[in-house]
């Protein structure tokens, strides 16, 4: 299996550490708000390289964590803390907003079939360990007191920048430009691995440590959480592109200085969802969640597919024609399904062979979901009996996460609810083969049509839909 690695730049044969086995993390989200769908995006994706993952053999062990203390609206440890600003909108304690909004976040990762991790986090439970993971540092030499805050030094690293190169001069002027200046810092870089008075009173959530009433930084947090659950070697790191820097960054620095040793191989970072005005934010345009989609009428896993259809490592565009497009395409995948006849004969292991090595194939090629859906629409096409083609759709689709079977049932057992257009295609696709000469398939979709109650007769003005 070869996987993109954003450290090396580089799609690389896929080694764990145990084999057979992966340790797999996942950054989980900051729950102030609704994940909007370009973060859930991200999830989508990763739960196909954790099915993938499982398909070609491996056993995967996968952790993520729940943000509900300590991230910040900017990167550079400036602002309010995400959580507080949540709670402040809401006027609800800061609690009360991390609960709503975790089973907002499970609720929509059921919708989307996305597996939750059965080890899965809230940051709050684990303040023992990121006190230790501090003083450690503190005790290495690769921290400081400063102001009444704890600072990671990374002047003590002899490479910082461990995802992409910067000028020297990048150490000086900080990463972002017209952020506020924190002079407690030794280095523009340097970041906060636990906060204490010296930020901001009104902050909520507060524990004692060695240095103080307060509480951790952000980065503190995915570091901690996948040493005590993942050990000291960890085979995949996952998250957004935009976590890259200064998060993940941020993580390799002190991991590592804690170790003493390389902490994760492979990091797998999934691109943007873009509108047509740029990236997807909480703050700007149209608020995009799954719940919104819902209410507009489009199911959950319309949305999974449109994400499937594109590579992970490339940007996506949303858009409303896009969406309705794949609606129309999954509506066609379940009336093709639905049509298939699962007594028809035994499972052809001989043809399924030549099938399943092209999916396996697809998710083998650095987890191209555009491809193995390709795959799966060969199936259809296949010189095997509808027996095995169901067999193999439902062996697909534990992968995929489509809803593909359990859906089309709903299909035949309400035909009215077929989408019209996916009649029309089927119509036109078998006029087609009729014009090529192709019987066989004409006569495969007379059959697909009869099972959904609609039969078509042809006239000299061309094919006349019959609904039983």
């Amino acid at each position: 299996m070869k996987l993109y690695n954003t450290l090396t730049h580089s799609k690389d044969e896929f080694v764990s550490n145990e084999p057979g086995k992966v340790k797999m993390y996942t950054c989980g989200p900051t729950v102030y708000h609704f994940a909007h769908i370009g973060n859930l995006r991200t999830y989508i994706m990763e739960d196909i390289l954790e099915k993938s993952l499982e398909y070609v053999g491996y056993d995967v062990k996968r952790v993520m964590n729940i943000t509900d203390v300590g991230h910040l609206s900017s990167d550079a440890d400036t602002g309010e803390d995400k959580m507080l600003k949540g709670a402040k909108r809401e006027h609800k304690t800061v609690m009360e907003i991390a609960k709503y909004y975790t089973d907002a976040f499970f609720e929509d990762c059921r919708a989307l079939n996305i597996r939750v991790p059965a080890t899965t986090i809230p940051a709050t439970s684990c303040i023992p360990e990121f006190i230790t993971l501090v003083q450690a540092l503190l005790d290495k030499g690769y921290a400081y007191e400063a102001g009444g805050n704890i600072y990671f030094d990374t002047s003590k690293l002899d490479e910082y920048y461990v995802f992409n190169k910067h000028d020297a001069e990048d150490l000086e002027t900080g990463v972002r430009e017209g952020v506020e200046e924190d002079s407690n810092k030794r280095n523009k870089i340097d970041f906060v691995l636990w906060f204490t008075k010296s930020k901001f009173e009104d902050q909520e959530l507060k524990w004692e440590s060695p240095w103080g009433l307060g509480y951790p930084g952000w980065h503190i947090e995915c570091s901690a959480i996948s040493m005590k659950y993942l050990g000291e070697y960890l085979d995949i790191h996952c998250g957004g592109i935009d976590n890259a820097f200064p998060h993940h960054t941020n993580e390799i620095a002190q991991s590592e200085s804690y170790l003493g040793h390389k902490w994760c191989n492979n990091w797998f970072h999934v691109l943007h969802l873009n509108t047509s005005d740029g990236k997807m934010s909480k703050s700007k345009g149209e608020f995009l969640t799954l719940s919104l989609l819902k209410e507009k009428g489009y199911d959950p896993m319309v949305y999974r597919l449109f994400c499937l259809q594109s590579h992970y490592r490339k940007a996506l565009v949303f858009s409303y024609e896009g969406l309705d497009n794949t609606a129309a395409a999954y509506n066609k995948l379940l009336a093709r399904v639905a049509a298939l006849k699962k007594d028809d004969g035994e499972f052809d292991e001989a043809g399924a062979a030549p099938l399943r090595a092209s999916f396996r194939e697809a998710l083998e090629n650095d987890v191209n979901s555009s491809l193995a859906i390709t795959a799966l629409y060969d199936v259809f096409k296949a010189e095997v009996n509808d027996a095995t083609k169901l067999a193999l759709i439902a062996e697909f689709d534990k992968v995929l996460s489509l809803s593909l079977i359990e859906n089309a049932a709903k299909v035949k057992d309400e035909p009215e609810a077929i989408d019209d257009d996916a009649i029309l295609a089927l119509v036109a696709e078998r006029a087609e083969a009729r014009k090529a000469k192709n019987f066989k398939r004409a006569d495969e979709i007379r059959d697909m049509l009869k099972n959904m109650n609609i039969t078509v007769e042809d006239t000299p003005n061309g094919p006349k839909i019959i609904r039983k």
